[in-house]
């Protein structure tokens, strides 16, 4: 069980335990006394006192029958903080929408210390990219947007940052903490950033901005690439990797995102790279008219968790990554321990592993999550030169247009890694497929429920994957269920499919 507090509430979250009973509920204790009961894996107490400890506890329950028992935790609720407010002196911030507020709000950034917390209240505060630093809070007030700019200028200096795999000097983000080092541990921490307003960017228009202006810079470096240029995804693809992401967090640890709508970055939203311990919850995802409008991708990071948060994105919702061949196979970060639950897609890919996977991606748990409304569903990817691998997935309890795991032709450019990815030990259970993913213009079209088709090169076909209690629900024109090549060790248990009349339904 983890956790995380305020001066007046308390977090907490955990892992869903295997094997419930079918009546299951969590009840929750603070000193001894029960106040709370839930069937998910967190929950927030809140209306406590300030700087005080409560003893908690999770317990399952199977109606009146105790079944297990979590450890007992002490947990202190933070003290009150001095506010920085940054619409009063001596900051004076102006949330008219088209006032530039970015030296006022750096200051309040760099006054910020332990005890502080920088406030935003209501208002629409434009600003270029900020910069934070260690052991510091802010705080968005409900109607508060701390809105970016769609100026590329106001997103200088350059920082050296990471994208699609490849290390480089990109545009600042909106929000920027830590500084990159895939040599390094962790040099920065211990920062929240929450509340019940918006963070947004300049989306759609700040990306072509950049990209136009990256293109006439590149323009000798492109053409001198001829036939080559086709093993990008499109002529935009090398100009467009110097866009910046709403949030940055780059060799950082204890970082806390909860609350607020994360909205139009001009590229990724959420981007963690060899990084650890970071926390998204209770957020809300926009990008649907963005190219590569990711929600939340960690790169090359370590125990990170993200739960009950919605997204409505122009690409992955979730995205997992760890590098790019040959670079990510040298610098060889996996990513590793990431728990995502309690999530929702409104449109978007769904969640992706991959294909930038070459330093490794391994021990990934999903639970609880409706991806229905999606692309993809649940999406394992690399191509034939990327190497690494990807293991140790375990999804539960989940809703899915589809489930793939297989080789790309996309995405391909790069030296190869010599060898093939591996994907291996994944384990999926208790999942509804629904046959029909949502395509770019919000249309549900049928689809195959599960693609498996590993890499032509003996030794790094997909290996030991089980299915188990897999219910598929499609329509009378879904094409073949399964789609099956070079595999080996897979395992299908209590599979039921369901066909979808007019009238009535007919279960095989």
């Amino acid at each position: 069980m983890q956790y995380f507090s305020t001066e007046s509430s308390i977090t907490l979250y955990w892992e869903k335990t295997d094997n419930l009973p079918s009546d299951y509920s969590y009840r929750i204790y603070a000193n001894e006394k029960q106040i709370a009961e839930t069937k998910k894996t967190h929950i927030t107490l809140n209306n406590l006192e300030e700087n005080t400890r409560y003893f908690v506890q999770v317990q399952v329950w199977n109606k009146d029958v105790l079944f297990e028992s979590y450890e007992t935790m002490q947990i202190w609720t933070t003290a009150k903080k001095r506010i920085l407010d940054v619409s009063k002196a001596p900051y004076n911030a102006v949330g008219d929408g088209m006032t530039l507020n970015t030296k006022i709000l750096q200051q309040a950034i760099n006054d910020c210390g332990i005890k502080d917390v920088v406030y935003i209240p209501a208002g629409v505060y434009l600003t270029g990219a900020l910069k934070l630093h260690s052991d510091m809070e802010i705080y968005i007030e409900k109607d508060g947007v701390l809105q970016g700019t769609d100026v590329p200028t106001d997103y200088l200096p350059r920082i050296h940052s990471r994208f699609e795999g490849i290390e480089m000097e990109c545009y600042s983000s909106l929000l920027n903490l830590g500084e990159l080092d895939s040599k390094a541990g962790y040099t920065s921490g211990n920062v929240v950033i929450h509340g019940e307003g918006t963070i947004a960017s300049g989306g759609r228009n700040l990306a072509e901005n950049i990209i136009e202006s990256e293109k006439m810079l590149l323009k000798e470096y492109m053409d001198s690439l001829g036939d080559c240029l086709q093993e990008y995804e499109c002529l935009d693809t090398i100009p467009g990797r110097v866009r910046p992401r709403l949030i940055n967090i780059s060799n950082a640890k204890d970082v806390r995102i909860s609350g607020l709508t994360l909205k139009n970055g001009a590229s990724w939203n959420v981007h963690m790279i060899y990084s650890k311990d970071i926390v998204t919850n209770h957020c809300t995802f926009y990008s649907e008219d963005v190219w590569n409008g990711d929600g939340w991708d960690p790169d090359s990071s370590t125990d990170c968790t993200i739960f009950d948060c919605k997204f409505y994105t122009g690409d992955d919702s979730i995205a997992i990554k760890s590098g790019k061949n040959p670079e990510g196979n040298i610098i060889n970060r996996p990513s590793e321990h990431i728990r995502i639950f309690d999530c929702v897609s409104y449109f978007g890919h769904g969640i992706t592993i991959g294909s930038e996977m070459s330093g490794g991606i391994k021990d990934i748990k999903i639970w609880d999550c409706d991806f229905g409304k999606s692309m993809y569903g649940l999406e394992i990817k690399g191509t034939k030169k990327r190497g690494g691998y990807v293991k140790n997935i375990h999804m539960q309890d989940c809703t899915v247009p589809r489930i793939m795991l297989h080789s790309v032709g996309y995405n391909d450019d790069g030296i190869s890694a010599g060898a093939a990815p591996e994907f291996l030990d994944c384990v999926f259970e208790n999942i509804e497929i629904t046959g029909s993913y949502l395509d770019a213009d919000n249309i549900s079209r049928p689809c195959q429920a599960i693609e498996l088709c590993g890499f032509d090169e003996e030794g790094h076909e997909i290996k030991n994957i089980a299915f188990r209690n897999i219910h598929i629900n499609t329509k009378e024109d879904m094409p073949a269920i399964f789609s099956v090549c070079r595999c080996e060790g897979l395992s299908f248990e209590n599979i039921r499919h369901t066909v979808k009349k007019t009238s009535d339904n007919i279960e095989k």
